[in-house]
Formats: structure tokens, C-alpha cells, sequence
């Protein structure tokens, strides 16, 4: 399974969840919770999502390290600031957080299987493959960050 790793960009992976979610939503019984009400916490929750992902990205290009998520090997700089404080994958928890929307959009409980499938093929195929490609670059200081910075929240 080594062949997936770093293979597919998180936000095409999330794409192409969010379309099985979207068919899981349409094949089941829906949670029918309020119109109105549902999309504004859904909007709310992307918009965090999106916020979070956003801040990541942003501190990355700050510093001038590569935001590729094929090529974990090509990183400059250990980047442990601004959101990365909190969380080393800030960008990963906004795209999981955008999905945890669309599920609420798609008022489906079994929509919500889609953001789980997200974090554990990430925790597997990229970021699994990030720390060891982290680790050999920069050796202790990422060991240390590691221990002091959850991976995800």
C-alpha cells in the first residue's frame, strides 16, 4: 500500500468523499433536521474549516516552504508558529471540519462515516509518510514538536 502514499492531494481525497457522501445521503434516510437552521451551522462549521486550513497554508507560504503535499521531502523549514501552535496539520483539520459540514448540509448521519474515512486515510497515506519525511529533515527539533503539538486538535 506504500504506492498511495503522498500519491493523491488531501483536497482531491476530500472531493471525492465529499461525492460518496453526497450518494450515501441520497441512498439513506435523511436526519430531515430544519433547512434554514442545518445550512447556517453548516456554513459556520466550513467557514471554520476553511479558516483553519486557510491559516496553515498562509504561515507556510510566510516562511517559504513548500505547501505540496506530494513532496513532504522538499520542506525548508520546520514550521511550529501561528496555527501550528495548536495543530502540525492544520490544513488536514480544515478540510475534515469542511467535511463534518457537508455532512450537516446533507442532513445524513451516515454522511458523517466521511469525514472518519478522511482522517484515517490521511493519518495512513499522507501524514504517516509527512513525519517520516519531516523527521529525517530535520531530526530532534520535529521529534520535539511532535511531542509538545497534537497531530490533529
Amino acid at each position: 500500500m506504500q504506492t498511495l502514499e503522498t500519491k493523491i492531494p488531501p483536497p482531491l481525497v476530500a472531493i471525492f468523499i465529499a461525492l460518496v457522501m453526497l450518494g450515501v445521503a441520497r441512498l439513506t434516510l435523511s436526519a430531515d433536521v430544519g433547512g434554514a437552521l442545518r445550512l447556517g451551522v453548516a456554513a459556520l462549521i466550513a467557514v471554520s474549516g476553511g479558516a483553519v486550513a486557510a491559516a496553515g497554508a498562509r504561515t507556510f507560504r510566510r516562511v517559504g516552504t513548500t505547501t505540496n503535499p506530494t513532496q513532504p521531502q522538499t520542506a525548508s523549514t520546520l514550521v511550529t508558529s501561528g496555527i501550528y501552535r495548536y495543530t502540525r496539520n492544520p490544513m488536514y483539520v480544515g478540510l475534515a471540519t469542511v467535511l463534518v459540514a457537508w455532512a450537516v448540509a446533507l442532513s445524513s448521519v451516515w454522511a458523517l462515516l466521511g469525514p472518519l474515512a478522511f482522517v484515517l486515510y490521511i493519518n495512513r497515506f499522507q501524514i504517516a509518510p509527512e513525519e517520516r519525511a519531516l523527521t529525517a529533515l530535520f531530526g530532534p527539533p520535529y521529534t520535539a514538536y511532535m511531542q509538545q503539538v497534537r497531530r490533529w486538535l
